[in-house]
């Protein structure tokens, strides 16, 4: 598995490092990444976890996350809710409650438990507001983005077996025909 377990490190390398660049992320924002394990081995979503998978995924999520200084939130499955596992630093900066759970394997996924026992001062929170994001076999991690995504068709399309989805956010367009959206058109 050694073979496959680099296959899947570049390709996660190689996915968020697209993303974060076409997204052109600045520093202090942040990533959600819902990740199924079992779908990059090519079994059903919630069936298999890897945590071997799961840690060749984390470490190249935060190694590049922290090339580009950017937060990673990590998403649990549906038993959890979806919360998610967050460094208490980004949880400070963006006002978020924590709540009190443990996600482990078979409740949370195996990315967000090796995430719990990975980060320098992991917290689990219900919600966030995400700058990007990307979907590991279909995890759904819509709820988690900012109101107004934007799909991002990367040239990575597979992590493994499973499907990715890549997403980043703009703001609102507010206003009517009238309404200028940029600085460079005059006033």
């Amino acid at each position: 598995m050694s073979i496959e377990l680099d296959a899947i490190k570049q390709q996660t390398i190689d996915a968020v490092t697209e993303l974060l660049k076409v997204a052109g992320v600045t520093s202090g924002q942040v990533m959600i990444v819902g990740c199924s394990t079992s779908e990059i081995i090519g079994e059903r979503i919630g069936s298999a976890g890897s945590s071997e998978v799961a840690e060749a995924i984390l470490s190249s999520l935060m190694a590049v996350c922290a090339q580009f200084e950017v937060y990673l939130a990590v998403q649990c499955c549906e038993h959890l809710n979806r919360a998610l596992v967050i460094e208490q630093q980004a949880a400070q900066r963006y006002q978020l409650e924590p709540v009190m759970v443990v996600p482990v394997p078979k409740a949370g996924g195996a990315l967000a438990a090796r995430a719990m026992s990975s980060f320098a001062c992991p917290m689990v929170v219900e919600k966030i507001k995400a700058h990007v994001g990307l979907d590991i076999g279909s995890t759904l991690i819509g709820m988690h983005l900012k109101a107004v995504a934007v799909p991002v068709r990367l040239k990575q399309k597979n992590i493994g077996q499973a499907f990715l989805t890549a997403a980043l956010t703009r703001p609102k367009l507010i206003g009517g025909p009238r309404s200028v959206y940029s600085l460079a058109k005059p006033l």
